[in-house]
């Protein structure tokens, strides 16, 4: 019976897994309105239902909370990307139907409903819980204190008696080095929607058992929702007022460029409906020297159209892996939604985060002193490992033979679950 569960609670999607036998691991499968699946998208959706009482909500998650959305427009109330908000002490909570969601309120949701959706496979036995958490976590002053005890509070509410956290890099590579046939220092690079994470780690099998020496980690809150936010401010936030003007008294004044920032990041979105700024946003329609642009923005936010968006700049992101020009449609958008983009365009956009994702390895091989040749081999992971000037990270400092990839959905949580069942935890645990 496994004693652990592994709990990768990521910024785009959630996978728990679980031992069989301490050395191989499965997939909790979750089936709801939507089918059956091993991950769950981390979303929720919120409506009204008079059938289970006044000011009771029906409550879905993951796939089943896109599809209750989509399926009730207006009606529903969309959330998507909640991990992003765990270590901003800004966020305050949301309101949802008249009703106010802490971060641990949110996060308690979904992985009740995510239980729900488990049924008996659902580990009412296990022990421990072992979480992971990125080395930096997402947002511009991200208080990791603030974000664990959040963690604390939401899974104690599930009843774990012991709550165990480690970096996500180190699961995946810990998952990664069961594979390995010998002794090998590894770079694990783990590419999430919030988070870029590294982590250095020492592997060693002495009479089949595996050890590790941790080396050092290193990170950056940038990641593939940072590479849709500049897809959407370069497409998208243009045609609905970035860089307009309004009339204020005697003085003209740029629209204020927040509204933006807030459209183009997913989580921000989510609660961007019922914000102040939104109320402002509306307020400001009459003075605007561009007045159509902003009714476009505000009826892109009334009518939900968010996760349309997401769907739309996701596609021509992934397109882009493989192609060097793709098609970004969005239809909401008028004319303007109907557009190709070169893969040259979209890595000029993100060149700044790049920058930055290639800064934190250097950082993680500078305070280690560990040079690229002592790398014996570099394991990716995550969606955005596949966009090639991502890649091109690695292949210009690392040789092609020692640098593989797999488990992009799976690898983190598994990596959980197989710690987790060694006596030696402590020394793998954040």
């Amino acid at each position: 019976m496994a004693k652990a569960l592994g709990l990768d609670f990521g910024t785009t999607n959630t996978v728990l897994a679980l031992t069989n036998d301490g050395i191989t691991s499965d997939s909790v499968s979750f089936t709801s309105a939507a089918g059956t699946a091993d991950s769950m998208r981390t979303a929720l959706s919120f409506m009204k239902d008079a059938k289970l009482g006044a000011g009771a909500l029906k409550v879905e998650a993951g796939h089943a909370a896109i599809r209750q959305f989509i399926d009730n427009p207006g009606d529903a109330r969309f959330l998507q990307s909640i991990k992003t908000f765990a270590a901003s002490a800004l966020f305050q909570g949301t309101l949802v139907h008249a009703r106010r969601f802490q971060f641990e309120d949110l996060m308690e949701v979904f992985l009740k409903r995510l239980e729900v959706y488990a049924g008996d496979g659902w580990p009412t036995q296990a022990q421990r819980i072992v979480t992971g958490r990125p080395v930096h976590f997402a947002g511009a002053s991200p208080n990791p204190d603030l974000a664990i005890e959040r963690y604390n509070t939401a899974l104690t509410r599930l009843g774990f008696p012991e709550i165990h956290y480690v970096y996500e890099p180190v699961a995946a590579a810990f998952y990664f080095a069961q594979h390995l046939t010998q002794d090998a220092t590894v770079l694990v690079a783990d590419f999430g929607g919030g988070t870029t994470d590294y982590s250095i780690i020492r592997f060693e099998k002495n009479a089949g058992k595996l050890s590790a020496v941790p080396v050092g980690h290193s990170g950056v809150g940038i990641a593939g929702d940072q590479f849709d936010a500049r897809i959407v401010d370069h497409l998208v936030a243009p045609e609905i007022g970035k860089g307009s003007k309004f009339k204020s008294f005697d003085k003209i004044l740029d629209v204020p460029s927040n509204y933006y920032t807030s459209f183009s990041r997913w989580n921000q979105l989510s609660v961007f409906k019922s914000s102040k700024e939104f109320a402002d946003l509306k307020q400001l329609v009459r003075q605007s020297l561009e007045p159509e642009k902003l009714e476009l923005f505000i009826d892109l936010v009334d009518h939900d159209e968010g996760y349309p968006l997401y769907q739309a700049v996701s596609a021509t992101k992934m397109a882009l892996s493989s192609q060097d020009e793709a098609e970004f449609s969005f239809s909401p958008l008028g004319a303007a939604g109907r557009t190709s983009v070169k893969r040259r365009d979209f890595e000029s956009w993100i060149a700044a985060d790049l920058a930055k994702i290639e800064d934190a390895l250097d950082d993680v091989l500078t305070k280690t002193n560990t040079s690229a040749d002592q790398v014996d081999k570099v394991f990716l992971t995550g969606g955005t490992s596949f966009v090639p000037a991502v890649r091109r990270i690695f292949t210009e400092r690392f040789a092609t033979d020692r640098i593989e990839s797999g488990g992009e959905m799976v690898s983190i949580a598994h990596g959980l679950a197989l710690i987790g069942e060694r006596d030696d935890i402590a020394m793998w645990t954040a």
